[in-house]
């Protein structure tokens, strides 16, 4: 609704709620990078107006300085005398992409969003071309808030048309059996509610007192306010894409779940080479869209009231296993165990049960009886992750050329969080770390990179190229 129309304030939803508790206090930061130099003053321009026709919990002007934060590279001293944000002193040979993710890692843990104003900021940090969007998780969830950031973009082919919405249908298994008979349809049945009963079972034992074995890379309780270092793997699509059709039926998500349990393999095999059992199980949290129609949304399709794709935060959660491996194993059967690992999660209805649990506890019990839940569950657990589809072509803001998008969650008592968003052929994955845990991500990131190539590589042997 425009805010001309708005006359009385508007609930916060349970899963806003949650977010807002000040254990939690979550809030997303993307990072967008730009071909040309920042152009404040269209930035601030296309803020301002991006207002028309958004959603608010009451009516609000908005001062647009307040939100636009300025980030120059001047001394450290300069910036304790004006109390603006700044980098600090930087040599010019710094790597930007380096510099971009020491700054989103302090601000994950030292910078929350004041209240005396509404809960969004945009940092633009001009001498490395890149803009920070900081929004608190109560407002949306990340199919919303890449769905409202695309509404204010444009094509770079078509300077007049806004970037393709993929709207996929949900590729729903719960119910159906491979082939179309009765019996068929009475397996698949037979198997949503088996899963679901399983899954479900495990997730309230992890809410309770079921944990994975302590490890290298585990947090617990009080890690979210741990010093942060964050690092980026990259990838293309189309690495990820020859690996998906040389295992039958999976998707780009099997593929990314086969490279974390391969990249991690990797990694506590180099960390620790002598102390790990074959097979030991770490858990991941996944915060999966629950909403009818996946991918991303037209603005006004969120908007509307009646819509099974509504604004806000449509998500559920998933209890993902992956397995250490020592060396020797065939990479394409990371894939493999991940597709049908995720294959029966999607035919259970444990996000379904995740969420209703979490409304159903927030509704009736408050938002600190939730938090206490959801903090147990990830403590109880090893890492999180997350995948979000941007658009396939590449897009301008304020006709400046978009290089790369990458996003990431604050305030997790996880060790090890990973956030991949897509962009015009490539997937970025963000790993944001405890430092004092994992103190080398740039090394954890190789190691994923590697993984999708040995896996690319045991498709096309002849294939040398490094991604």
């Amino acid at each position: 609704m425009g805010s001309s129309e708005i006359t009385s304030d508007e609930p916060v939803t349970p899963a806003g709620r949650l977010f807002l508790r000040p254990e939690m206090d979550t809030i997303i930061h993307c990072a967008i990078g730009v071909k040309n130099h920042i152009d404040v003053d269209l930035i601030k321009s296309i803020v301002r107006n991006s207002h028309d026709g958004v959603e608010y919990w009451r009516r609000t002007e908005v001062d647009i300085d307040k939100h636009v934060i300025i980030v120059d590279p001047i001394s450290k001293d300069a910036a304790a005398d004006d109390g603006d944000h700044h980098l600090g002193s930087l040599d010019k040979n710094d790597d930007a992409e380096r510099i971009v993710n020491e700054y989103l890692a302090d601000l994950s843990v030292s910078t929350p969003l004041s209240a005396d104003k509404p809960l969004w900021e945009v940092h633009l940090l001009l001498e490395q071309n890149c803009i920070v969007l900081r929004i608190h998780h109560a407002l949306g969830d990340g199919i919303s808030l890449m769905s409202m950031f695309l509404a204010d973009c444009r094509k770079s082919e078509d300077p007049t048309a806004v970037p393709t919405v993929t709207t996929v249908g949900r590729r729903d298994s719960r119910i159906r059996g491979s082939d179309n008979g009765c019996l068929a349809v009475l397996l698949g049945f037979l198997k949503m509610v088996f899963f679901s009963i399983v899954f479900c079972i495990e997730f309230a034992l992890r809410g309770w007192w079921l944990s994975d074995r302590k490890t290298l890379i585990s947090g617990g309780s009080g890690l979210e306010l741990w010093p942060r270092k964050m690092a980026t793997a990259k990838f293309w699509i189309e690495d990820m894409k020859v690996v998906k059709e040389a295992v039958g039926n999976a998707t780009i998500n099997d593929v990314l779940f086969g490279v974390i349990s391969s990249g991690l393999s990797r990694y506590l095999d180099h960390r620790s080479p002598n102390g790990l059992s074959d097979g030991l199980r770490l858990t991941g949290v996944a915060m999966v869209n629950l909403r009818e129609q996946q991918g991303l949304k037209d603005m006004s399709e969120l908007m509307k009231n009646t819509s099974g794709s509504r604004w806000g935060n449509k998500v559920g959660l998933l209890l993902l296993p992956v397995y250490y491996q020592k060396p020797g194993v065939d990479p394409l059967e990371y894939v493999r165990r991940a597709k049908k690992m995720i294959c029966r999660k999607k035919r259970s209805l444990e996000a379904h049960f995740s969420h209703f649990i979490g409304h159903l506890i927030t509704s009736w019990l408050g938002s600190k009886a939730a938090y206490i839940l959801n903090n147990r569950v990830i403590c109880n657990t090893s890492f999180t992750i997350s995948n979000v589809f941007g658009p396939k072509e590449e897009i301008t803001l304020g006709g400046n050329p978009i290089t790369f998008l990458r996003g990431n969650t604050s305030t997790i008592p996880h060790a090890l969080s990973m956030n991949m968003v897509s962009y015009a052929g490539r997937a970025d994955l963000q790993i944001l770390v405890a430092k004092d845990i994992i103190p080398d991500p740039e090394f954890l990131a190789k190691c994923f990179e590697g993984a999708l190539l040995e896996m690319k590589k045991a498709v096309t042997p002849s294939c040398s190229k490094i991604s």
